[in-house]
């Protein structure tokens, strides 16, 4: 079922985007047969469960870390995770560039950008992100790549409002790339769209799409493993 589901997703696929099988709470078998099927990039957004899915799957898996990280867990995925796609806060991008440099890799991070209605989801808000970015702090972090931007629709029925937000993040990822990385082929990616709106995402821009229950289901909340 699970592969069947994945190469349903992977037909929709356009050109230049990647799909992020987006695999928490599911058990490693199920991520184990979206492997055998061919894909490469799981998305996990609890620290303890991501850690423990590493140590027991193939170890040419491109981990993403797609939740609100903690700074204090930061250690534990500096290891080997591929992506960190919502970082908030300087000093989020400041530990990991101190994790970064315990372990002598640079670590790719994407700077979540809040334009959804919903007060709950995180992330710069627009003016916010400029001014973290004029002030320039993260220019000395040597360990940080930072890659692009991430965002998170509103929770909505109302496609044209979802395409509009994502449409507002497409113009800031290009007026941030004009302005703060010319020249840097690093700073490549454009991660929106879930799987409810995916396909709007591809529309406006998007590189990268996290998709969980198109491939997986519902979610199985008894394997989630704590707090993390």
């Amino acid at each position: 079922m699970v592969g069947e589901n994945l190469k349903t997703v992977m037909k929709d696929l356009g050109d230049g985007v990647r799909l992020v099988a987006v695999s928490k709470y599911h058990p490693v078998e199920e991520l184990q047969e979206a492997y055998d099927a061919g894909q490469r990039i799981f998305g996990e957004s609890q620290v303890k469960e991501l850690t423990a899915k590493e140590s027991v799957l193939p170890k040419d898996i491109e981990w993403h870390f797609i939740g609100h990280l903690q700074t204090n867990k930061v250690k534990y995925i500096a290891p080997f995770v591929s992506l960190i796609h919502a970082v908030d806060t300087v000093r989020l991008l400041r530990e990991i560039d101190r994790q970064g440099a315990k372990v002598m890799r640079r670590i790719s991070c994407l700077l979540q950008v809040h334009v959804a209605q919903e007060e709950t989801k995180f992330g710069f808000t627009p003016d916010e992100l400029y001014a973290m970015l004029d002030e320039g702090e993260w220019r000395q972090m040597e360990h940080v790549q930072i890659a692009g931007i991430m965002c998170m629709a509103t929770n909505t029925d109302d496609n044209e409002q979802i395409r509009r937000e994502f449409h507002l993040v497409r113009r800031i990822f290009d007026e941030v790339k004009e302005t703060y990385f010319v020249g840097d082929n690093g700073f490549c990616e454009l991660s929106m769209g879930m799987s409810h709106d995916y396909l709007i995402a591809m529309e406006e821009g998007s590189t990268l799409i996290r998709v969980g229950s198109k491939i997986f289901g519902d979610r199985d909340y008894s394997q989630k493993p704590g707090v993390s």
